[in-house]
């Protein structure tokens, strides 16, 4: 059974705070170990339940040297191997290979989610909301997206109370959560301990991974059309001029695909 693990920091037991998801600083080197170890319970799920190949891609955007690079990479799990990507959303290889299941550990809520902890969509600054073909999406739905492109089924999410209910509105009752904490507000929580939430984790990972069809791979219908608003206008420079891209508003725009793919493809890298 081969594995993808997907992960993010903010839905992590502990961080609720912005200098614990980036900047060189002694919060963040503590939530990297957090983060880490968090996917190490993952991974000892996946192997329990009969994993052969697990593959990790960190999905957080820190800043600098450190996005999509906050895990400790000499305390990860042997068992595991681990992706640094340039671009998030450009690593694709173990997806179009054919995998089983993927795990996603450490999500957060979509932008304006009052009890998200670190709520956001891509960017906390820049993005207001994003929809596929009329569907209100975050970052977990993106994910799911790309791994539906390759019939890959989203079986596990981790993370606060809003992004587990978040995740069940979109893949579906038989998707397996596991809540670490509750948000009560965008930068408080009530958190499990650490230890506590690996240990949920690592049981989460290996009960979802006993039944793969209990979620279908999440596929936006086709044709597929992404619309997103921008907070205010000057951030939408950044697309405006790429291929495939209608700008529909002051501050919003729509990529148009043949499907989730082709259409994400357009605007985003």
């Amino acid at each position: 059974m081969r594995v993808h693990v997907i992960s993010d920091i903010e839905g992590v037991a502990g961080i609720v705070k912005r200098g614990q998801a980036g900047g060189d600083l002694p919060l963040y080197q503590e939530g990297r170990k957090l983060y880490t170890e968090e996917i190490n319970a993952a991974v000892r799920g996946a192997k329990a339940a009969g994993a052969t190949e697990i593959v990790v891609m960190d999905c957080h955007g820190a800043g600098g040297d450190y996005t999509f690079n906050s895990l400790i990479a000499d305390m990860l799990d042997p068992d595991c191997e681990f992706v640094i990507q340039s671009e998030w959303t450009e690593y694709t290889a173990f997806l179009e290979e054919g995998c089983d299941a993927a795990l996603f550990v450490g999500m957060h809520a979509m932008a304006g989610t009052a009890d998200g902890v670190l709520s956001h969509t891509v960017s906390g600054q820049a993005w207001q909301s994003l929809r596929f073909n009329g569907t209100l999406v975050g970052e977990t739905g993106i994910n799911a997206a790309l791994c539906g492109q390759w019939g890959c089924p989203v079986v596990l999410v981790t993370g606060d109370r809003a992004v587990c209910r978040e995740a069940v509105d979109l893949l579906g009752g038989g998707l397996t959560t596991v809540e670490v904490k509750e948000g009560l507000g965008r930068f408080s929580a009530r958190s499990k301990t650490p230890l506590k939430a690996r240990e949920l984790i690592e049981d989460g990972a290996k009960r979802a991974l006993k039944d793969l069809k209990a979620v279908q791979p999440y596929v936006p219908a086709r044709p597929c059309e992404i619309a997103v608003e921008f907070t205010t206008p000057d951030r939408l420079d950044e697309y405006r001029h790429r291929r495939g891209v209608e700008v529909t508003g002051p501050a919003s725009l729509v990529s148009r695909g043949v499907d989730w793919w082709q259409a994400w493809s357009a605007f985003y890298f």
